[in-house]
């Protein structure tokens, strides 16, 4: 398999599904009803991870050329990526016929939810295990680190896409969601401590390894990569959100005189800042990564 923008796009839509599906499972059990926020995530979690799927097939040269390629991946339980398609197909099973019994009854069974969140939880984590799982060895594909990184990643973007939706659709119930902005402060502070967590583990690899790791860091931190890595993914995608949460809970307790009104496109453009942030980062992952060997 070629890891290149491709790939970049299905872990970031595989990541913002997942999240999305459990920001909307969570809403379930907040003490107010959420149905547009809950809508737009059960329909956000199976097209995000559905078309990034598609994205995952046609990078690893499937679809037409090889259609039963990924069934018989299936009966290799000991390949990463047969857990993976089991993953992704049964998330794809369970937040669709979460969308149709919602869109029918209007409620799903909490049970559901549940499993729906469990399995948004591998999907999230498989998206870095498939990385570390390169025939080649990437010490910045750090399986340590990574997974956990792109889980909260995921929650980062997934709470960011059905918030930005919900915002622009209803509201009034993002800003009557506690956790949305408690999610929006502790969220990009522990993404950040991952991220340089990966880049110190990385910087600091030993052996055959360290070459390669010292230069994946250098073209983040100060090489090629170097403008999306400080604009892209650390200003826009975390400072920007993060300032302008934390501008909007100074100014929570002040009493209402329609500057909740005023202060609706900056919350939306922090939305949109964590999405780009989002994709920033898994696209420097993949593209900025340096395999053994290649930087001696």
């Amino acid at each position: 398999m070629v890891w290149d923008e491709l790939i970049a796009c299905y872990l970031f839509l595989a990541g913002l599904g997942a999240g999305a599906f459990v920001l909307g499972a969570l809403s379930s059990w907040s003490k107010t009803s959420k149905p547009h926020l809950k809508k737009a995530a059960y329909v956000i979690a199976p097209v995000a991870v559905i078309v990034g799927t598609l994205l995952l097939v046609v990078d690893a040269r499937a679809g037409l050329h090889a259609p039963l390629r990924f069934l018989h991946l299936v009966s290799n339980l000991s390949s990463v990526m047969a857990w993976g398609v089991i993953i992704l197909s049964l998330f794809i099973i369970v937040s669709s016929a979460s969308l149709i019994i919602l869109l029918a009854k209007k409620s799903t069974p909490k049970a559901l939810d549940v499993v729906g969140m469990v399995l948004a939880l591998c999907v999230a984590a498989y998206t870095g295990v498939l990385l570390g799982d390169a025939d080649i060895a990437f010490p910045l594909w750090n399986m340590a680190v990574l997974p956990a990184l792109f889980v909260v990643s995921a929650a980062s973007t997934g709470f960011a896409a059905v918030l930005l939706t919900t915002g622009l659709i209803a509201p009034e119930e993002t800003r009557a969601y506690p956790l949305a902005s408690k999610a929006g402060i502790v969220l990009p502070v522990l993404e950040a401590v991952l991220i340089a967590v990966l880049l110190i583990v990385t910087a600091h690899a030993e052996g055959s390894a360290a070459v390669a790791g010292s230069a994946s860091v250098e073209a983040l931190l100060t090489g090629s990569y170097a403008p999306a890595f400080w604009i892209c993914l650390v200003i826009v995608g975390l400072v920007l959100p993060l300032g302008i949460e934390l501008g909007s809970h100074r100014v929570a307790a002040a009493p209402e005189d329609g500057s909740a009104a005023k202060r609706r496109p900056l919350a939306l453009a922090g939305e949109v800042g964590v999405l780009i942030g989002g994709f920033a980062l898994r696209y420097l992952v993949v593209m900025a990564a340096v395999a053994v060997g290649a930087a001696a």
